[in-house]
C-alpha cells in the first residue's frame, strides 16, 4: 500500500520529494490512532483521503506566500539591525495579550503560522466552526483596537 501511495503522490505533487513529504505527513496524521485506520473499510481509501488533505493543505499555504519577484519595488527595504522587526514583533505580542487565549491561539495558527481552519480546528480540537467564529471575534477586537489607537494617534496630531 505504501508503493502505491508514494506513486499517487507523486502523481499529484510533482516532484518525489514533495511526494516524500506528503506521505511523511500523512504518516504523522495516522500515526497519533492506529486503531481507526485499520478498522477503517479500506485503509487504502482512508490514506489516500489524508493525502488528499495534506496536498490541499500545502497548496492552501503556498498559495498565500508572496514570491520575492512580486514584492514591490517601493517596499521599504531598510537595514536597522532588526530593530524593526524585533518592533513588530513585540506590538503583535501587545495586540495578542488583548484576546482570550482561545482567540490568541486561532490567530496565530491561522493567520501567523497559515494553517486552515480546519487544521486549526483538529490541532485545538474543536469544531471547525468554532475556529472560525472565534477567530472572526478576535479580529474584531483587534480591529477596533487598532482603530481606537489611529483616532488617539490623530487626536494627538491635531493638537
Amino acid at each position: 500500500m505504501l508503493d502505491r501511495l508514494y506513486r499517487r503522490a507523486a502523481m499529484l505533487a510533482g516532484t518525489p520529494h514533495a511526494a516524500e513529504d506528503a506521505v511523511h505527513e500523512v504518516y504523522l496524521k495516522i500515526a497519533p490512532r492506529p486503531q481507526k485506520f485499520l478498522a477503517h473499510p479500506e485503509p487504502y481509501a482512508y490514506a489516500f483521503a489524508t493525502l488528499l488533505s495534506v496536498l490541499r493543505s500545502g497548496w492552501r499555504r503556498e498559495r498565500r506566500q508572496t514570491p520575492v519577484a512580486d514584492i514591490p519595488e517601493s517596499a521599504n527595504w531598510s537595514w536597522d539591525g532588526g530593530v524593526e522587526q524585533r518592533t513588530a514583533e513585540l506590538e503583535a505580542v501587545r495586540l495578542l495579550a488583548q484576546l482570550s487565549v482561545r482567540q490568541a491561539a486561532v490567530v496565530i495558527l491561522v493567520d501567523l503560522d497559515g494553517y486552515t481552519i480546519d487544521r486549526a480546528a483538529e490541532i485545538l480540537s474543536v469544531h471547525r466552526g468554532t475556529v472560525a467564529r472565534t477567530r472572526g471575534r478576535a479580529l474584531r477586537k483587534l480591529k477596533g483596537s487598532l482603530s481606537d489607537l489611529q483616532r488617539e494617534g490623530r487626536g494627538r496630531d491635531e493638537s
